[in-house]
């Protein structure tokens, strides 16, 4: 597998993922795009499947002075989720990332808040929920998400995305009852290198989005 296998953008990659997962049947579907580049590609997988397009919060907790490196996750509720052989690795504890769990949850809540924009979320219980983003790197976000969505005792929960690390993937496995990956190359590095444009989506995009699947 090689970057030659790229996809143009979170767009087109959720069309093509789109159509991996629609050929299944579904009952009462819900489709969930992880913010905020996941809801880019929730859009078009939602779209393939005739479902209900909504979104998912989760906030990475990074280490500190490596805010880029995360060691957890955060949602707006519910207990936070951590890595805990890499806090093990790192001498690290839950305590010592309690301020910067609590900065990332209050985050989270703001970011929901806007993108709800005053309306109550889709109901997910009893529902076959799809969770999407735009990829997959060590997952943290991912099973925080997992985490927060089972408390709401979804019939199901798929966890799809265009590009996954194999490890991840794997280890992902525990916390959903599938995972569905079109790309799962051994040298992944960085989710943005497997996609032409990369771009940061905006609050105001996934906003938009949201609002035209339903409308």
């Amino acid at each position: 597998m090689t970057r030659a296998h790229a996809f143009p953008d979170r767009r087109t990659a959720g069309l093509h993922l789109g159509e991996q997962l629609s050929g299944r049947a579904w009952h009462d579907p819900l489709v969930l795009g992880l913010a905020r580049g996941g809801v880019v590609v929730a859009h078009g997988v939602a779209a393939a499947l005739g479902a209900p397009l909504d979104v998912a919060v989760a906030r990475k907790i990074g280490a500190p002075g490596r805010p880029e490196f995360g060691v957890g996750a955060v949602t707006a509720h519910g207990e936070a989720t951590y890595d805990t052989r890499t806090l093990r690795a790192l001498g690290l504890s839950v305590d010592d990332l309690r301020e910067t769990c609590e900065a990332e949850r209050a985050e989270a809540r703001r970011r929901e808040r806007v993108y709800l924009g005053g309306r109550e979320r889709e109901p997910r219980a009893g529902r076959d929920v799809v969770l999407v983003d735009d990829g997959l790197a060590t997952g943290v976000t991912a099973r925080a998400a997992a985490h927060a969505i089972h408390e709401d005792r979804p019939r199901s929960l798929v966890f799809a995305a265009p590009v996954c690390a194999p490890e991840s993937a794997v280890a992902l496995k525990a916390d959903v009852d599938e995972v569905v990956c079109l790309l799962a190359p051994d040298d992944l590095r960085a989710i943005g290198e497997w996609y032409v444009d990369f771009e940061q989506t905006s609050d105001d995009e996934v906003v938009e989005l949201l609002g035209s699947e339903l409308s």
